[in-house]
């Protein structure tokens, strides 16, 4: 009972520790499991034993899993993660890198795989077999691992869209990849092995996609026509997700981690009730799964193990995969993608390993060891000191590291928009066809569907949530416009979100109280102090466009603010320069002493000939 307590207790202050110091978790979850364990063992304990057994020893009658349990528990620990990270996927976030994450996934675990393979067996003398089932299992790179890192780095939208994706999709093409090797390793080489394997293949990818596909269609179907009351509503789903990767394993081995990615996929992207709080209870249990699990299989590694990584041909291996495999794979998997040669530069600097590397790698480690196969020890050690050494160097200087090769966003030049009403999917689809990043957030999914249609990107969450500083989406945001018709609404996510979001700015809508008063023109109102969010939405149906008209100077500007005042039909928002840079035109500012000839004035509202309007 102490020893499981203390895992969770010990999880959840790792957890905590890793997010006040910007830190992935896997760092200290890791290190208190070798604390526990190991270092325990020959340092800390006067009978010689863990402090957290594992797994159940005869000889010292002590123990949390008795024979392979904890490997079955591993398994299912690992669907209900990688399930969270597929409803975290959506289509709209690849639409320019698609290609690359799919080369990625593709071509960039062959170079893994081979080069770690070849690698590992000329440098530690293993097997070919051994050698190549060491490269299968750390081709993957983990979500859990790469997501946090993620968030305390302003990226753009593209690279960090690559290393989320690369993250959540290579881990079954991994697992699959490592059961394929240990079937070879198991059968000895036999001669009718490669048809064996191909047709094992077969039956992942059908089963696996077959049964995610119509199990996610199904559970979004019963969800939506109210066939589970909201209080079971999360243990339903949790059950289906456990449901689908034991009846894919069963028709397919190893076929369930592939199964739950394409349920969560493919729930993520439908038009699904409630999936904020299906994310938001499965994203809880997968901290708590993760915090155990990385406990669990750190400390059930022996100081034998350890000592074996105790040479310098470890640090060789881990050389050649950081520093000369990963940036191969990478270079050659986005050649002829409009990524630039510092952002691949980035996602070669940043792969870290995470819990399926981890899991797998024990559990296929302890099954060789019992079958005797000749340096199965060497297989456990070197994939955590991979894990390990990933996480340790991209946790300490990626965001380092991004300042260096310039990917590092100095100025963030998104745009979250609050509310995406008609007046805001105008605003979005102006500025994203004007080369900006921009975010509508709405509770409104009538508004968010229409958003999407319009291919913007568009969250379905409540401002009150906690949601958005963890998006890592949002990292590029530099300019937060609240334009929703509730004016406390928008104080708060001006007074929440101002600091995180709009660091070059935030603005709102002055209120119908402010508009009429004169003396009352806060300094962050939007547009100008003669029109509220009515009369943005009156304007927008009449004229559902947005208008562009040439200014030449600041007298100029000044007096098409003074005619806009006075025409309730045109309603200024921004200044476009020469450069075709856009400047929020804020109502408590009238001064823009920037205004060269050339630039443009963006306006909401009739069409007008502004050169007799000036004259």
């Amino acid at each position: 009972m102490l020893e499981l307590a203390g895992i969770i207790i010990l999880g959840i202050l790792a957890q905590w520790v890793a997010w006040k110091f910007k830190i992935p978790a896997i760092l200290p979850l890791i290190l208190i499991g070798l604390l526990v364990g190991p270092i325990a063992a020959e340092f800390l304990s006067d009978d010689g034993t863990k402090w957290i057994e594992p797994i159940w020893n005869d000889v010292q009658k002590k123990g949390l899993f008795p024979g392979e349990s904890l490997y079955y528990f591993v398994s299912l620990a690992i669907s209900i993660i990688l399930f969270e990270g597929g409803l975290t996927l959506k289509r709209a976030e690849i639409k320019n890198v698609g290609p690359v994450i799919t080369k990625l996934i593709t071509l960039g675990s062959a170079v893994t795989f081979f080069g770690a393979g070849i690698v590992a067996h000329f440098i530690f003398n293993l097997s070919w077999d051994l050698s190549f089932l060491f490269a299968g299992l750390i081709i993957v790179t983990g979500p859990t691992v790469i997501t946090p890192i993620l968030r305390n780095i302003p990226l753009k939208k593209d690279v960090s869209a690559v290393l989320k994706w690369e993250g959540i999709l290579i881990d079954p093409i991994g697992a699959l990849v490592a059961v394929l090797v240990f079937e070879f390793i198991s059968v000895e080489g036999d001669s009718g092995f490669t048809k064996t394997a191909l047709i094992e293949f077969g039956k992942i990818v059908l089963f696996g996609t077959t049964f995610g596909f119509t199990f996610a269609h199904a559970l979004a179907f019963a969800i939506n026509k109210k066939l589970i009351p909201h209080y079971l509503l999360n243990v339903v789903s949790l059950s289906v997700v456990l449901l689908v990767f034991v009846e894919s394993e069963i028709f397919a081995h190893e076929s369930g981690l592939l199964a739950v990615v394409v349920m969560g996929m493919v729930l993520g992207n439908s038009k699904l009730e409630n999936l904020k709080e299906l994310l938001y209870f499965k994203e809880s249990l997968s901290v708590l799964l993760i915090s155990i699990l990385f406990i669990l299989l750190a400390a059930n590694i022996n100081i034998e193990d350890l000592e074996l990584l105790y040479t310098w041909k470890t640090a060789v291996l881990f050389a050649i995969v950081v520093f000369i495999i990963r940036p191969l794979a990478v270079f050659l998997s986005t050649q002829g993608s409009k990524l630039k040669f510092n952002e691949k530069l980035f996602i070669s600097w940043v792969g870290p390993r995470g819990i399926v590397a981890a899991g797998i790698a024990s559990l296929f480690g302890s099954k060789l060891l019992k079958q005797g196969v000749e340096g199965a020890e060497y297989i456990t050690p070197l994939v955590f000191m991979i894990v390990l050494g990933t996480v340790l160097l991209n946790a300490t200087t990626a965001r380092l590291f991004a300042k260096i090769v310039g990917v590092f966003l100095t100025k963030s030049s998104g745009i979250l928009i609050i509310g995406a009403s008609k007046v805001s999917r105008l605003l979005a689809h102006y500025l994203e066809t004007n080369g900006r990043h921009v975010v509508l957030v709405d509770s409104n999914q009538n508004n968010i569907n229409k958003a999407k249609e319009l291919g913007l990107e568009a969250f379905d969450t409540n401002i009150y949530s906690e949601t958005l500083t963890d998006n890592i989406e949002l990292n590029d945001v530099g300019y937060l416009m609240a334009l929703t018709g509730n004016t406390d609404i928008n104080k708060y996510a001006i007074n929440k979100f101002g600091k995180q979001f709009g660091e070059n700015g935030s603005f709102r809508l002055v209120s119908s109280e402010e508009m009429l008063d004169e003396n009352n023109n806060p300094q962050e109102g939007l547009f100008s102090h003669t029109d509220d969010f009515n009369s943005l939405i009156e304007v927008a149906k009449k004229y559902p466009s947005i208008q562009e008209a040439d200014i030449n100077n600041n007298e100029d500007y000044k007096r098409l603010i003074s005619i806009s005042n006075n025409e309730k039909d045109i309603i200024p928002l921004f200044i476009k320069d020469v450069d075709d840079e856009l400047e929020i035109i804020s109502s408590y500012n009238t001064e823009i002493d920037t205004i060269k000839e050339g630039s443009r004035l963006v306006y909401l509202g009739k069409p007008f000939d502004i050169e007799k309007t000036i004259k």
